[in-house]
């Protein structure tokens, strides 16, 4: 899949002295590949700013927030809160069904085998919380709220599995492919054409991050990319309740 993404300064949520936090797209990893072709979003923001330090990351599927320290005494600093986990990061999500949350805690320890999959793991996991709140809910999706407390590998998505909440187009947690014939009356298509999922990748977006820097309070906001976004109104049209 070779895919064109954004300039970087186009992906731009705030920037200041101390930080940059970018919006990053699908389909994009955080980190440099072992595949050197292949871009990521780290690579791209250096040629921006080249002394800048990723905080954290996200899935290459995920979209959303992602903070940048302009130098090594914010990283120190970033590290730091990330570790006592005094970041609070909210991730919007589409699950499938209908699902009535408040402030639900999922409280499951984690463990990621060899092949790179989570997994409850009661004897040999990690310490996992999830709190998950539910902002709308549709005939067949639920969008949610979710606060991964801990931040494991897959956290939410298989958080989500155990509650039988499992993420649009999350196949490998149980998810399907959300197609828009199974939610619209009278759908059709034209001749000679084969219907395209509503999502193809997961429904996950890292939509805000708030943390303390320097006596500055931020509130950052990622917009919902256009994928995620198109969804939402499909379902807010063909499937509300």
């Amino acid at each position: 899949m070779n895919l064109k993404f954004p300039h970087i300064t186009e992906l731009i949520v705030a920037e200041d002295e101390h930080i940059v936090a970018i919006n990053k797209p699908a389909f994009l990893s955080t980190l440099d590949e072992r595949d050197e072709t292949k871009k990521s979003l780290l690579g791209l923001a250096r040629k921006q700013w080249p002394d800048i330090q990723v905080c954290h990351r996200l899935d290459k599927e995920t979209t959303g927030i992602i903070l940048f320290a302009k130098n090594n005494d914010v990283y120190r600093q970033m590290a730091i809160q990330f570790e006592h986990r005094k970041v609070t990061k909210w991730y919007h999500a589409i699950a499938e069904g209908c699902h009535n949350f408040d402030h639900l805690e999922i409280n499951k320890p984690l463990k990621v085998n060899s092949k790179g999959y989570a997994k409850i793991d009661f004897r040999e996991g990690k310490e996992s919380l999830t709190i998950v709140n539910t902002l709308e809910i549709f005939r067949h999706f639920t969008l949610l709220q979710c606060y991964p407390f801990t931040g494991r590998l897959h956290q939410i998505r298989v958080h989500l599995k155990s509650q039988n909440a499992p993420l649009a187009a999350d196949v490998q947690y149980g998810g399907t492919m959300p197609m828009l014939s199974k939610i619209k009356r009278k759908f059709s298509l034209s001749k000679d054409t084969e219907e395209q999922p509503m999502m193809n990748r997961v429904a996950l977006h890292a939509r805000s991050l708030h943390f303390e820097l320097y006596d500055k309070k931020y509130e950052l906001e990622a917009e919902y990319p256009k994928d995620f976004g198109t969804f939402l109104k499909l379902l807010q049209k063909y499937d509300a309740v």
